[in-house]
C-alpha cells in the first residue's frame, strides 16, 4: 500500500513539473512576442482589412480592447509556436505507461493531429478568410459603412479557425475508430451518404450564411472523412503487435 501511494506521488510530482515546463515554454514564447503584438494581430486582421473598400478600418469599441485583444492573438501564437514542446512534456509524462503497440500508434496519430489541426487553421486564412471577407464586403449595401470591431472580428476568425482545425482531424478519428474497433471500415463505407449530408450542416452551422463558404468547409470534410476511409483500411491489414510486449 505504502509502495502504491509512493507511486502516485511520484506520479502527480512528475505531473506537475511537466505542466510547469508547458506553461513557462508559452510565457516565455509570449514575452518574446510581446512587443510585437500589434504587428501580431495585424497580420491576423490582414484577410479582412484587404477586403475593405478604400478607407475602410477596424474599430474598438471598448476601451481596453486595443490592448488586450492584440494581447489574446499573442498568447493565441506564443501556445501555437510552444506547441511541440507542450506535446512533448505531454508524451514522456503519458509514453512510460503505453504497451509498445500503443506507442507505435499513439505518436503518428498525435504528431498527424497537430499537422492537421495547423493546416486546418492554415486553409481558413489563405482560402476562406478571402472569400468569405470578399463576399460580406460586397453585398453590403450601398452607404453602409462596413466597420468591424477589433473583439468582434477576434471572436470570428478563432471560431473558423476551430472549426477548419477540427474538420481537419476527421482523419485521425476516423483511424482511431477503427484502431479500437468501434466502428469497420465496411461501416464507415456505408454510411457515406449520411457524411455528406452531415459535412453541409456542419458548414451551414459554422460558416457565415453564403452557399460558397459553407460549400468551403463541407467538402474538405467530406474528403478528410474519405482519406480517413483509405488509411484505416490501409493501417488495418498491417499485422498487430502482442499487447503484451511493453516496451521498456
Amino acid at each position: 500500500m505504502d509502495e502504491l501511494q509512493e507511486s502516485f506521488i511520484t506520479h502527480l510530482v512528475e505531473l506537475r513539473e511537466r505542466l510547469i515546463r508547458a506553461l513557462l515554454s508559452v510565457v516565455l514564447v509570449f514575452l518574446g512576442l510581446f512587443h510585437w503584438s500589434n504587428q501580431i494581430y495585424s497580420l491576423l486582421a490582414r484577410p479582412l482589412l484587404r477586403t475593405l473598400p478604400k478607407g475602410g478600418q477596424l474599430i474598438a469599441t471598448e476601451v481596453t480592447a486595443p490592448f488586450f485583444v492584440p494581447m489574446k492573438v499573442t498568447l493565441l501564437a506564443a501556445f501555437l509556436i510552444a506547441l511541440p514542446y507542450v506535446l512533448y512534456q505531454i508524451w514522456s509524462f503519458v509514453a512510460p505507461g503505453l504497451y509498445a503497440h500503443e506507442k507505435k500508434l499513439a505518436l503518428p496519430l498525435l504528431v498527424a493531429s497537430v499537422l492537421l489541426f495547423f493546416c486546418g487553421m492554415s486553409f481558413a486564412y489563405f482560402i476562406v478568410f478571402p472569400v468569405v471577407f470578399g463576399f460580406i464586403s460586397g453585398v453590403t449595401p450601398a452607404g453602409v459603412a462596413m466597420m468591424t470591431d477589433i473583439a468582434k472580428y477576434l471572436d470570428f476568425v478563432m471560431t473558423m479557425f476551430l472549426a477548419f482545425g477540427v474538420t481537419f482531424e476527421v482523419p485521425v478519428l476516423v483511424v482511431l475508430l477503427v484502431k479500437v474497433g468501434w466502428v469497420s471500415v465496411a461501416k464507415l463505407r456505408e454510411i457515406r451518404p449520411y457524411m455528406i449530408v452531415a459535412s453541409f450542416v456542419i458548414g451551414a452551422i459554422f460558416t457565415p450564411p453564403d452557399v460558397l463558404s459553407q460549400t468551403m468547409l463541407a467538402v474538405p470534410l467530406w474528403l478528410l472523412y474519405e482519406a480517413g476511409i483509405i488509411a484505416a483500411a490501409i493501417m488495418s491489414k498491417s499485422p498487430v503487435e502482442n499487447p503484451q510486449s511493453v516496451e521498456e
